[in-house]
C-alpha cells in the first residue's frame, strides 16, 4: 500500500491542506477585522467555499486531461497567490482585496481536495477504503501545526494584524509544490471499449446509491460549515480569546482527521451506510451540545463531536462513490460530486453567517437538527435498498 506515490501525496496533503485550519480560523476573525458591517463577517470563508463550487469541475476536467500531478500543482499556486493576496489585504485595510483572496484559496482547497481520489487510484483495490481514511487522517498533522503557525506568525507585520499568518499560508503553497513535483501518477486504464464512449452522465447520476453517496458527503461538509464557521465569532462574542477559538478549531480539525487511522477499517468491516448513519448520529449530538451552553467545554465538545461527525460520512460518501464508479465515469462524476459539496457547503456557509448575525449561536444549532434528522431518515432507506438488492442478486 505504502507505494513512493502514495507517500508523496500524504506529504503534499499535509503540506498543502495545513493552510486549511489556518484559514478557518482567519477568514472570520480578518473579515471582522475589516468588514464595515460585522454582518458580513464571515463573507471572506463563505466566499472560500463559493469558489470550490465554481472550480470543482473544471479542476476534475483539467485533472482527467492533464493528470494529477498538474491539477495539484495549479492548487499550490492558488495557495501562494491567496496567501498574498490575504496578506495585502491586510495591509491596505481592502476587505475586497481579502474576498479576492479568499476566493482563490477556496479553488485551491478544492484542487487539494481531489487528493484523496488520487490516492485511492495509487493503491490496489482492497486498499482504497483505507487510502481514503489515511489520506484523510493526514491532515491530522496539519491540525496540530497550524495553531501553532497561527500563533506564530499572525503579528508578524506589527502594522497589519493578521497578514503574517497569510504570509504563512502562502510559505506553504511554496513548500508544497516539491513534494507534487515528484509525483509519477498514472492516469487509470479505462474499461475495455470504453475508452472513446461518452459518459451518460444524466443516467449515472440517475442510479439511487451514487446520488446517496453525493448526498451523504454533500450534508456532512454542510452541517461542518454552517457551525464551524460563526465558532471563531460565537466564542469571541462569549468572552472567549482569540487563542482559546484557535485551540477549539484546532481540535476540532484534529477530530476531524485523526478518525481517519480506522475509518477505513470501520468501513470495510461494517460496510459505509452505517459508518455514514453514525456520522449522521455524530452531527445531531453536535448541534445538541452547542445548543445546552456556551461554556467552553460545550465548544470544545460541540466542535469535536462535529469533527468526527464530518469524518465519518465524507470518508463513508467518498468510499461508496468511488466503488460505485467505473474508470471512464470517474474524472466527470467526481467533479460533479465536489460541486454539488460545494454548492450545499457555500449556502450553509452564507446562511450561517446571515443567522448569526440574525439570531445567534444557539439558533444555527437548532436549525440543523431536522436536516440531520431527514439525513438519517434517507441512509436508513438506502441502506434497506441496497441489502435487498444484495439478497436478491445472491438469490
Amino acid at each position: 500500500m505504502f507505494n513512493r506515490n502514495f507517500i508523496l501525496l500524504l506529504v503534499s496533503n499535509i503540506i498543502l491542506g495545513a493552510s486549511m485550519p489556518m484559514l478557518i480560523i482567519l477568514g472570520a476573525l480578518a473579515g471582522s477585522h475589516l468588514a464595515s458591517d460585522q454582518a458580513f463577517a464571515t463573507l471572506p470563508p463563505s466566499i472560500q467555499l463559493f469558489a470550490g463550487m465554481v472550480f470543482a469541475a473544471p479542476v476534475s476536467l483539467f485533472m482527467g486531461r492533464f493528470g494529477r500531478r498538474a491539477g495539484f500543482l495549479v492548487g499550490a499556486l492558488l495557495v501562494i497567490t491567496g496567501g498574498g493576496l490575504g496578506a495585502l489585504s491586510l495591509v491596505w485595510s481592502s476587505f475586497l482585496l481579502l474576498c479576492l483572496a479568499h476566493f482563490c484559496l477556496g479553488g485551491a482547497l478544492m484542487c487539494v481536495g481531489y487528493i484523496r481520489f488520487a490516492a485511492a487510484e495509487a493503491v490496489a483495490d482492497k486498499w482504497k477504503s483505507t487510502a481514503i481514511s489515511f489520506t484523510l487522517a493526514s491532515g491530522l498533522v496539519a491540525a496540530l501545526v497550524a495553531p501553532e503557525i497561527f500563533e506564530i506568525s499572525k503579528n508578524y507585520l506589527e502594522t497589519a494584524v493578521f497578514a503574517g499568518a497569510y504570509l504563512a499560508v502562502a510559505a506553504l503553497g511554496l513548500i508544497g509544490i516539491l513534494p507534487v513535483s515528484g509525483l509519477r501518477l498514472k492516469k487509470p486504464a479505462l474499461a475495455s471499449g470504453d475508452g472513446t464512449r461518452k459518459v451518460d452522465v444524466l443516467a449515472v447520476l440517475k442510479r439511487k446509491p451514487v446520488m446517496f453517496a453525493i448526498f451523504a458527503a454533500a450534508i456532512a461538509q454542510a452541517i461542518m460549515a454552517v457551525l464551524m464557521i460563526p465558532t471563531p465569532l460565537a466564542m469571541l462574542d462569549s468572552g472567549f480569546s482569540e487563542t482559546q477559538a484557535g485551540e477549539v478549531i484546532g481540535w476540532h480539525v484534529v477530530a476531524m482527521f485523526a478518525p481517519g487511522f480506522f475509518t477505513g477499517w470501520l468501513i470495510n468491516r461494517f460496510g459505509p451506510i452505517l459508518i455514514i448513519f453514525v456520522g449522521m448520529a455524530l452531527l445531531a449530538f453536535s448541534a445538541i451540545i452547542a445548543i445546552i451552553d456556551v461554556h467552553l467545554l460545550h465548544f470544545y465538545g460541540s466542535l469535536i463531536l462535529l469533527g468526527i461527525g464530518w469524518n465519518f460520512g465524507f470518508t463513508g460518501g467518498t468510499y461508496l462513490l468511488q466503488t460505485l464508479l467505473s474508470v471512464n465515469e470517474r474524472a466527470g462524476l467526481q467533479g460533479i460530486n465536489d460541486t454539488l459539496i460545494s454548492l450545499t457547503t457555500t449556502i450553509a456557509a452564507f446562511t450561517s453567517g446571515a443567522l448569526y448575525a440574525g439570531l445567534g449561536w444557539t439558533a444555527i444549532a437548532v436549525l440543523t437538527l431536522p436536516v440531520v434528522g431527514v439525513a438519517m431518515v434517507i441512509t436508513l432507506i438506502i441502506g434497506i435498498m441496497l441489502r435487498r438488492q444484495t439478497f436478491e442478486a445472491t438469490g
